[in-house]
């Protein structure tokens, strides 16, 4: 039912009408103000850093390592809280749905914008519902085979790829992965046809490959380093544009195959709508973090590139990324199985 009181009139306040608009101006404002007023306090309480991974690998391991600096930075615990499944997608929806208030927020990784397209029914969608905050790092993966396949550089695969179609059977840790998508490019880049193997994670599928049942491998460096020194692995390539100085005799694969690149990279995002304040907050931290001699020297451990920037900056990443895997998974005609 409609209240029938009525506001008395300024003459009646002795008050003009220019003392009147002011005042209402001034209301009118009070939400942004206390909006403003929580991000010039944040962070006040513990923050979530949601990972879409199991524990133990290296996002995990990057976003434990971040959270440390962030913690003692910001004065507050930033959590690492493991949400796999889906190819993250449970993760980042649960961030998606978050309050934008800061206190949750998303290990971004290069699935997310592979899913963008590989997922034809989401609950969410990445680019609109997450803000994108600060990139972290890019790393590369290495091509690798099982030493009993007799080959030892990229020409020579290619050539016995190409003598042998559809018999070499190639590892992944799961449709989507930067693995299954460095193999796809590699695929139409170089008009092969291998046999795609995903595995529930790279831990089996890499277990395969030691033990033969597959033969080729795009991996993370950093997992098959030891096994490679071993000479347990045979390496081929690495999948970034620019040679690894872990292994630096090591060629990249662009330098046989031109237009090849796949990284594997990490950022941070938070939930749409997050107030600036907190973003730039965030990045600035984020940014002295990559820039600390010590953080930094742990991320290239990982055999990374820091990735300084602002959240423009990450926001481009995240939209170059996702077209460039939407052009692969319809070129390639890649479904989920």
């Amino acid at each position: 039912m409609a209240s029938s009181f009525q506001p008395p009139s300024a003459s009646r306040l002795g008050i003009s009408r220019r003392e009147v608009l002011n005042l209402a101006v001034g209301v009118a404002a009070l939400p942004a103000f206390s909006r403003t007023a929580r991000a010039q306090n944040y962070p006040t309480r513990p923050v979530r850093i949601i990972v879409g991974f199991p524990a133990g690998g290296a996002s995990d391991i990057t976003a434990r390592m971040l959270g440390q600096w962030l913690s003692e930075r910001l004065g507050q615990q930033f959590i690492i809280e493991n949400r796999p499944g889906a190819g993250t997608n449970i993760g980042t929806e649960a961030v998606a749905k978050s309050p934008p208030d800061g206190y949750t927020l998303l290990l971004v990784s290069v699935a997310n914008t592979v899913n963008a397209t590989l997922y034809e029914r989401l609950n969410f969608d990445f680019i609109r519902d997450i803000a994108p905050v600060a990139a972290l790092i890019r790393s590369p993966l290495v091509m690798e085979v099982n030493p009993s396949v007799p080959v030892s550089t990229i020409p020579e695969f290619i050539a016995m790829a190409k003598a042998n179609p559809g018999s070499i059977a190639a590892a992944s840790a799961g449709n989507g992965t930067p693995a299954h998508m460095a193999s796809e490019l590699f695929q139409l880049l170089t008009d092969i046809d291998l046999i795609d193997v995903p595995y529930r994670g790279g831990a089996p599928a890499l277990s395969d490959l030691l033990a033969g049942q597959v033969q080729v491998m795009f991996e993370n460096l950093p997992t098959s380093l030891e096994y490679i020194r071993a000479g347990k692995l045979r390496p081929l390539g690495v999948t970034t544009a620019a040679r690894s100085d872990l292994l630096p005799a090591l060629p990249a694969i662009s330098e046989f195959v031109p237009g090849y690149e796949v990284s594997s990279w990490f950022g941070i995002g938070a939930p749409k709508n997050v107030p600036t304040n907190i973003v730039d907050m965030l990045n600035t931290a984020i940014n002295a973090g990559l820039a600390d001699p010590k953080l930094k020297s742990h991320l290239m451990d990982l055999s990374a590139t820091v990735l300084p920037g602002s959240p423009a900056d990450f926001d481009q990443l995240i939209v170059d990324e996702t077209e460039k895997w939407r052009k692969l998974i319809q070129a390639a005609k890649i479904k989920l199985t």
